[in-house]
């Protein structure tokens, strides 16, 4: 009796964490993202250059890029869509590379480096130039390739495999990156079929996930992330932050590495 008693107010506690850490920042930020003006349709939207990219005609170093900016619609209250621009030492082009859920999911500049994405701007994530980048790109251009599911229906919006879910296979696949995604960056927790354990998309901890539904990171770039239904809550200790579903990082600014 003592332990059925003990298990239910174990419960109750569980159902008002998870109501007060996930569920009502999420909503309050459902209140905030409301007020903002976002268009009605995919062909309203906005999908031009954002312009915060020099020309790389100018810009001569190499350079490795992750970006990500808030999704549209409702998707917008709690989700972000992450990519990479890459481009090597002297060439004149960037290389853009999403997922996305039509067709053969992996895309190569389908939309300018530094687009907009659904009118919503470009927040940079991670930077490295210079001979760091020119070392990184073969090793990024081979993760790419390899992306075990850039096939036809290989894209599932939730909980994954999506973009988020392809920029962090990226990310785990060169471990010299130690970047990581923003905590809204929904589907970055799927680590694959049958597979519950991993290391951090940062490669400085590990990783628990239930096919990206449920799970826990622990890392040193990361901090502790505790992911539920895709929804992520933690703390970064490195640099003091919390992260809550909705809003994502609030605390202090999280470094952007640049090398030379």
């Amino acid at each position: 009796m003592v332990s059925e008693i003990t298990m239910i107010k174990l419960l109750r506690r569980l159902i008002l964490m998870f109501v007060f850490v996930f569920l009502a920042p999420l909503a309050v930020h459902a209140v905030v993202y409301s007020q903002g003006e976002w268009p009605s349709s995919w062909r309203t939207a906005d999908w031009s250059s954002s312009r915060t990219l020099p020309s790389p005609q100018q810009n001569t170093d190499a350079m490795v890029r992750i970006y990500s900016a808030r999704t549209g619609r409702w998707k917008g209250i709690f989700a972000v869509h992450s990519w990479l621009v890459i481009k090597r030492q002297s060439e004149t082009q960037y290389h853009r590379y999403d997922v996305v859920g039509w067709g053969r999911p992996v895309r190569h500049n389908d939309y300018a480096a530094d687009a907009f994405w659904y009118s919503s701007m470009p927040e940079l994530q991670y930077e490295v130039t210079g001979a760091a980048a020119q070392a990184l790109i073969p090793k990024i251009e081979n993760a790419i390739t390899n992306y075990p599911y850039n096939n036809y229906g290989g894209y599932i919006l939730w909980p994954g495999p999506n973009s988020n879910s392809f920029i962090a296979h990226v990310i785990r696949s060169v471990p010299e990156l130690q970047a990581t995604l923003p905590p809204t960056a929904i589907g970055k927790d799927f680590i694959g079929y049958g597979n519950w354990l991993s290391p951090a998309p940062s490669n400085t901890g590990w990783q628990l996930s239930f096919m990206g539904y449920a799970g826990i990171v622990i890392a040193e770039v990361e901090g502790l992330e505790i992911n539920i239904l895709g929804l992520v809550a933690g703390i970064d200790f490195l640099r003091p932050a919390i992260k809550l579903p909705g809003f994502g990082r609030i605390g202090m600014p999280r470094s952007i590495t640049v090398q030379q």
